[in-house]
């Protein structure tokens, strides 16, 4: 019974955002949430703290904005580049420096979230590299967080039978 609530449970977080990106058009559902909705769902204390949810992630936003638009400005992983070229290398390098930054500050200030790690490469891969699009990742993190606030505030008040 346990998985099944806590299956719904992530299931219902990430609805959340699907129906936001579904009725905006905007980018607000990415693979990074999975993760994050996982992590929320299983409720462990360290890593479910609001903070670090969202400071992880808005870490990630802005690594992966500094070393994309230092470094591979224009480039799309997702765009075929030829073996061993200077483009290819630019957009991997991007990635390693995002993640390299992405990791030193989560661990800096105490804002770890692993899931964040996967934001950064989105976002210095330039699947979702504008500042917009870094606003809308980090909107979608507080919605998600907020989604999960309102279930745990709920599930508090039916323990209690109120």
């Amino acid at each position: 019974m346990e998985t099944v609530r806590r299956s719904l449970h992530a299931g219902g977080l990430i609805i959340t955002v699907g129906l936001i990106s579904w009725a905006s058009g905007y980018p607000a559902l990415f693979p990074s949430l999975g993760p994050t909705a996982y992590v929320l769902a299983l409720g462990a204390e360290k890593d479910t703290n609001v903070p670090r949810v969202v400071g992880g992630h808005v870490i990630g936003v802005l690594a992966g904005l500094l070393a994309y638009h230092t470094l591979a400005t224009g480039l799309v992983a997702t765009d075929p580049a030829p073996a061993f070229s200077l483009s290819g290398l630019r957009i991997a390098i991007a990635g390693v420096v995002s993640v390299g930054l992405t990791t030193w500050a989560m661990l800096a200030t105490d804002l770890r979230h692993a899931p964040a790690c996967a934001t950064t490469l989105i976002v210095s891969l330039g699947l979702l590299s504008t500042l917009f699009e870094g606003a809308v990742i980090i909107g979608s993190v507080v919605v998600l967080v907020g989604a999960e606030q309102l279930l745990l505030w709920a599930d508090r008040r039916f323990d209690r039978g109120i």
